[in-house]
């Protein structure tokens, strides 16, 4: 904690050397990236609903809240705003299809996150996993220090969803049915690769350059390695989500994979000002989404709504 608000401070008081312009690219691209990623997750959900009609805007909408709410609050909270949101989007549509959907985005992450972890534990910056529990981010530290807690925690929710399946067994066919929906798009190989993963790694090109020009705003220098090092440290603080957008994770793993690009006080602001900065811009525009696109004057409004409509369901 300590090492994060010193490293907040240090932003603070380079704000007056920031590359301004860089810096507002560098955000635009980033909001731009998370357009395109909602324009597939937009061709997932209507392989799953071939015979709703129902707004891109909408899901765009969601798909920015989410995001946004996901940076200021831990564990990825935004997710289930996400969830009520699109389901309410889609006339007739189920919680379970809506929220199997949410894994078709992931098999892009997982084949775009093995060559770059590759690359970056290759470069001899980046920290080996055995090495993460000296970096000082107190959840990382952690569970890479006690192995056998993290092996128990593994096995106790593997338990748990099994006992929940059981209780549920007479419903787990419609269950599973509605599950199978959500995937449809993955049915059809080439749907799936020119809707879905050629959309995706177009938002990927985005978000390179997004970062490249963060780099650049903060002076630790936009290149293609030192891109593709902060996409591996990425990659990494989304495993452990219970931070807000992974702040302490990322800010730990930045400041020792950049200790030779730059002086400590550069890297430290970067390390926390990339972070703040597109909290600052996904939060803007996610709450002008919800306001703008669903009426809702706050996030506290949708979780309100999502208990009512799931109360009523039930």
């Amino acid at each position: 904690m300590s090492a994060f608000f010193h490293a907040v401070g240090d932003f603070f008081s380079s704000l007056a050397s920031l590359h301004w312009g860089a810096l507002l690219i560098g955000l635009a691209s980033f909001i731009v990236y998370l357009s395109i990623r909602a324009r597939a997750y937009f061709h997932v959900l209507r392989a799953a609903y071939p015979d709703e009609r129902f707004e891109f805007r909408k899901i765009w909408g969601a798909y920015m809240a989410a995001y946004g709410f996901n940076n200021v609050v831990p564990a990825r909270g935004g997710d289930i705003i996400k969830l009520f949101l699109t389901k309410t989007s889609i006339p007739n549509s189920s919680y379970p299809a809506v929220g199997s959907s949410f894994f078709v985005e992931a098999i892009f992450d997982l084949c775009m996150a093995i060559p770059i972890l590759t690359f970056a534990f290759t470069q001899g910056a980046f920290p080996k996993p055995p090495d993460f529990s000296k970096i000082p981010a107190f959840d990382l530290a952690f569970f890479a220090s006690n192995p056998r807690f993290t092996l128990f925690v593994l096995t106790v929710l593997g338990i748990l969803a099994l006992i929940g399946f059981a209780l549920l067994s007479a419903r787990v066919r419609a269950f599973w049915a509605r599950v199978r929906q959500g995937l449809a798009i993955l049915r059809d190989r080439r749907r799936y690769f020119r809707e879905v993963f050629l959309v995706q790694f177009g938002a990927w090109v985005l978000r390179f350059t997004a970062f490249w020009f963060l780099l650049d705003a903060f002076h630790v220098g936009g290149s293609i390695k030192n891109v593709l090092l902060v996409l591996g440290v990425n990659a990494v603080a989304a495993c452990i989500p219970f931070t807000p957008g992974g702040a302490g994770v990322q800010q730990a793993l930045l400041v020792k994979v950049f200790a030779g690009s730059a002086t400590g006080a550069t890297v430290a602001a970067y390390s926390v000002g990339q972070q703040i900065a597109i909290a600052a811009a996904s939060f803007a525009v996610g709450f002008g989404a919800l306001v703008f696109i669903f009426r809702f004057r706050s996030f506290k409004e949708v979780i309100a709504a999502g208990r009512e409509a799931r109360g009523a369901e039930a």
